[in-house]
């Protein structure tokens, strides 16, 4: 897994440092559709590793989170800083910090949920219902065309995730009613987060470029989840293994996935953007079953199907629709 990611994080940095750097003319959107769906992919294999971490070495959710957006955003400041211009900055300083503390709350209250009822319901709430929400305002704000083909695109993705996540990890509601209200609040809270998220960040990367942008608010993601070491101690790890997943996590699904995230924000709208890292559970599962040896049970195989059938035809649709620049 390790040399198949390091493998497709060279050509996807590579791509995405040139289209950073060249910004007088726009990229394909199909190209942009792409890089969406590549940082699905890389948030799908640091499931496993966060996976692992959680369960063979003992370490909490929201320390390895912390630690993630801390080296992703060393590692974006190094390669990106000397390219943040404060005269861009500044107009979108308020912005930017609002994304930031966006992306770590999403994060966390995901965790949240999971830690009341389970993985199954958050992942489904936290993945499934920022679709429907960003279609819903772009359509609104007359941004999208509320035409069959993107509702049954929308339903198919839908469907596809939640046939895989159902299948692959059972929920957990057998404890209290407040539990449960509990983690469906912070699920939507989540959601809700990631929606807007989604939504406002193409803007700073048009604003910033794709690299200042992710760096940006990758840094102020760590230090919003740096916060949490008040309630809770944030521990960096001093044995070998865990280590080089934590950097793993910061280099490969904080820093490469958000900017991939980020230059596909610039050149998509929100519901292509949205739906494409819809693949972060389906690789999730197939690595689990690769590596892991878990099985897939043949609704999986169908969601799996439905959900590359729908990402296909939204990439289509989305490549024969570009955002203007």
């Amino acid at each position: 897994m390790q040399f198949a990611s390091y493998t497709f994080a060279r050509r996807l940095t590579a791509m995405i440092t040139h289209a950073s750097v060249t910004n007088s003319q726009s990229s394909p959107a199909g190209l942009a559709f792409v890089a969406a769906c590549g940082a699905g992919v890389l948030w799908g294999t640091g499931a496993l590793v966060v996976n692992v971490l959680v369960e063979q070495h003992g370490f909490t959710p929201e320390n390895i989170s912390f630690w993630r957006f801390v080296v992703g955003g060393v590692v974006l400041v190094a390669v990106f800083g000397r390219s943040i211009s404060w005269d861009k900055l500044m107009p979108v300083l308020v912005t930017v910090l609002m994304a930031g503390v966006a992306m770590a709350g999403y994060v966390l209250l995901w965790f949240l949920g999971i830690e009341q009822m389970g993985s199954a319901v958050p992942t489904l709430i936290a993945l499934c219902l920022p679709p429907v929400l960003v279609t819903a305002v772009a359509v609104a704000r007359r941004q999208e065309q509320a035409d069959l083909k993107l509702l049954l695109v929308l339903l198919g993705a839908i469907i596809g995730t939640v046939l895989i996540v159902v299948q692959h990890r059972p929920s957990a509601l057998s404890g209290s009613p407040s539990g449960t209200l509990l983690g469906v609040l912070f699920s939507i809270g989540s959601a809700l987060l990631y929606a807007g998220f989604s939504m406002i960040s193409g803007r700073i990367s048009i604003a910033l470029g794709a690299g200042p942008a992710t760096a940006c608010l990758t840094v102020v993601a760590a230090a919003a989840m740096g916060l949490f070491g008040l309630y809770r101690p944030l521990s960096w790890p001093t044995e070998v293994p865990p280590q080089a997943w934590f950097l793993y996590l910061g280099v490969v699904t904080a820093a490469l996935a958000l900017l991939a995230f980020s230059w596909g924000a610039a050149r998509l709208k929100p519901t292509a953007l949205t739906v494409a890292t819809l693949l972060e559970p389906l690789t999730a599962v197939i690595l689990s079953t690769v590596l892991l040896g878990q099985s897939l049970h043949a609704m999986q195989w169908l969601g799996g199907a439905l959900l590359l059938l729908s990402i296909w035809v939204l990439g289509r649709r989305s490549a024969a629709n570009a955002l203007p620049h």
